[in-house]
């Protein structure tokens, strides 16, 4: 028995059982300052649906030996131009999600297929540059936001009849889509949505499918060992592509999912930091900057999104003080800068 634990913990890590037993005592101690337990884990199982394929998003990269995907905006902003045009389009429904999709989808390939060759020409670097390409695009699209010709009353700014406006609601048109599919309503304050993580699932195993594929091995080859990939026969540059234009097809797909439920499409500056919530949630899963898995993607989203689901409302109530978006960005960066300095100390 003993043995099983210390097999368990060293499989494990102190760290991510430290916080797992932090995020169980929140809920514990929920009921007695006065949160309601259901609503709380509502809200994190909604919260983990939201950003769970963006946090997959970063697997193909951690595989192939790209590092930790910080360009991740770039996907989001393909992913962006599919929503806003699908609402432009007046597509309503499915058939609106489904559009803004097969928009997104084939931009992000091709933002990827850039991407990746600048990541070719820069390896040993590849964070730093990412990083630089993910603000950069975000920058450049602040500028592209208000002048592509979009027309659509529900999007442009009212009083220059130009340009999209900084939020942009999809009510009316791909609202819930997916997370009200087969849903689960419990009383007034506990809802699962089904089919946001039926989605999620769907994504997981295409994933793990894709890993174990010719092409999957080959690409886990070269971020293991390049130089035996080469001499084994492997276009180490060509799955090093492969596999930064599946992330960021997927930072595309996962960004539409994010909108569908939490109800608005937020330009300009919206993207600007959404790689660093992801980055450390895969890292607090358990992923090294070579090696990633589903597992790592699922326990990293939920203890990431538990924890900054539940904090600032236990505290809340606790001190009886509102300082909800004040615990909130200091329990997210400092879970984002645990997770990159546990990063660091594994590269060395």
């Amino acid at each position: 028995m003993n043995s099983r634990i210390q097999s368990f913990i060293e499989a494990a890590g102190w760290p991510r059982i430290i916080i797992g037993l932090f995020l169980v005592s929140l809920f514990v101690a929920a009921p007695f300052v006065g949160v309601r337990i259901d609503t709380s884990l509502s809200d994190t199982l909604v919260r983990v649906g939201m950003n769970g394929v963006m946090v997959l998003a970063l697997v193909p990269m951690v595989q192939s030996g790209c590092g930790l995907n910080f360009g991740l905006p770039l996907g989001i902003i393909a992913g962006l131009v599919g929503a806003v045009t699908s609402i432009e389009m007046n597509a309503l429904g499915m058939m609106g999600f489904f559009v803004a999709l097969l928009i997104s989808v084939p931009l992000a390939v091709l933002l990827g297929y850039g991407y990746g060759l600048l990541l070719n020409r820069v390896k040993g670097d590849e964070m730093m540059i990412a990083t630089y390409v993910g603000f950069s695009s975000v920058a450049v699209m602040c500028m592209a936001w208000l002048l592509l010709p979009y027309k659509s009353p529900t999007m442009i700014w009212g009083y220059g009849g130009a340009g999209l406006r900084t939020t942009i609601s999809v009510e009316g048109f791909w609202l819930h889509i997916l997370s009200d599919f087969l849903h689960v309503q419990i009383g007034k304050f506990f809802y699962f949505p089904t089919g946001m993580f039926l989605f999620f699932a769907l994504m997981c195993f295409l994933m793990w499918g894709f890993l174990h594929t010719k092409t999957g091995t080959a690409m886990t080859a070269v971020g293991s060992n390049p130089e035996f990939a080469r001499a084994s026969g492997i276009n180490v540059d060509r799955m090093r592509i492969v596999s930064v234009v599946l992330s960021t097809v997927l930072g595309a797909v996962g960004i539409l999912v994010y909108q569908q439920s939490f109800g608005f499409i937020q330009l300009y500056m919206g993207p600007f930091y959404m790689a660093f919530p992801a980055v450390a949630a895969i890292l607090l899963g358990g992923a090294s900057v070579n090696k990633a898995s589903m597992l790592n993607v699922v326990v990293g989203t939920f203890l990431f999104q538990g924890i900054l689901t539940m904090t600032p409302s236990v505290i809340n109530s606790l001190i009886q003080t509102d300082m909800s978006e004040v615990i909130r960005i200091i329990v997210s960066n400092g879970m984002i800068l645990y997770a990159l300095t546990r990063k660091v100390q594994v590269k060395r």
